[in-house]
């Protein structure tokens, strides 16, 4: 099985854990590292000769957009991030119509490829906002990978499907993948975990998830995760630079041995998109 391998294009200045410190205001002025840290992924892919999803900001398309080109040269899936990495759950419905129809269109209109998938920042699909199925399903995605089935203080529904699933507007919901144990479901799609979790811990779960599983496993990141000489953001909680900048110098090798230890495509490729 193919599992999918996906890359969530933000700046470092653009997370979630600094927004308390930033603001969307701020980022033109910080220095972006974005374009160097995606094309240090593209060269380790197309070295793996392995195909990936980057789910890319538009902001990030509108001022870098030759990463854009660069992703869908390289035989890659563009897919959606939204256009300012608001989170869903702070917008409205007119907003988050206005956020992901205009993500769509610039990357489509820099691609010239069609925009199927859309994943949501910081994973902020809830229970409250289901209605964002009706506004993807009007702009034409197909998918989204917005929701994990996780207890997290952040995000999480965690008794959502586990599996892909049709949310009843036309649009699959596509979870970050988990693992069942002692009735919990454990968070094991990478992203700060692969940072926290020892890579035998990563490669073990991956490989009992593809044993008991008929769904192709789903991994995420960052280009900033490979970037450990990255400036360091100061006013940050404790808990926010714990997440943000753990391990950050052993991503590299372990994501080599990630797409060495397993078999990778896109999002659309491994469920059967067509994209």
């Amino acid at each position: 099985m193919q599992h999918a391998m996906t890359i969530d294009v933000e700046d470092y200045f653009q997370v979630g854990a600094f927004e308390k410190i930033i603001t969307p205001a701020d980022w033109d002025s910080m220095p972006s590292r974005v374009e160097a840290s995606t094309d240090k992924l593209l060269q380790l892919f197309s070295d793996k000769n392995i195909t990936a999803t980057f789910f890319t900001l538009g902001w990030i398309a509108q001022r870098h957009p030759n990463i854009v080109k660069r992703i869908v040269a390289q035989g890659h899936e563009l897919a959606s991030h939204g256009t300012m990495h608001q989170r869903a759950s702070h917008q409205t419905r007119e907003e988050f119509k206005v956020d992901v129809s205009g993500a769509k269109q610039l990357l489509e209109d820099i691609s010239g490829q069609a925009v199927i998938g859309y994943r949501a920042p910081s994973f902020s699909f809830t229970k409250e906002n289901q209605w964002v199925y009706d506004v993807l399903a009007e702009e034409g995605y197909r998918y989204s990978s917005s929701v994990y089935p996780v207890v997290h203080d952040h995000y999480g529904i965690p008794d959502a499907p586990r599996s892909r699933y049709e949310t009843g507007a036309g649009v699959d919901e596509i979870p970050l993948s988990t693992l069942p144990i002692f009735g919990k479901n454990i968070p094991i799609s990478g992203g700060g975990y692969f940072r926290l979790y020892p890579y035998s811990l990563t490669r073990w779960a991956v490989a009992r998830f593809a044993k008991n599983e008929t769904q192709p496993y789903i991994f995420y990141m960052h280009p900033w995760e490979i970037d450990p000489d990255q400036p360091r953001m100061e006013g940050a909680s404790a808990k926010s630079r714990f997440r943000h900048y753990l391990n950050l110098k052993k991503v590299e090798q372990r994501l080599s041995n990630l797409l060495d230890d397993f078999e990778w495509s896109s999002m659309a490729s491994a469920y059967g998109y067509g994209a």
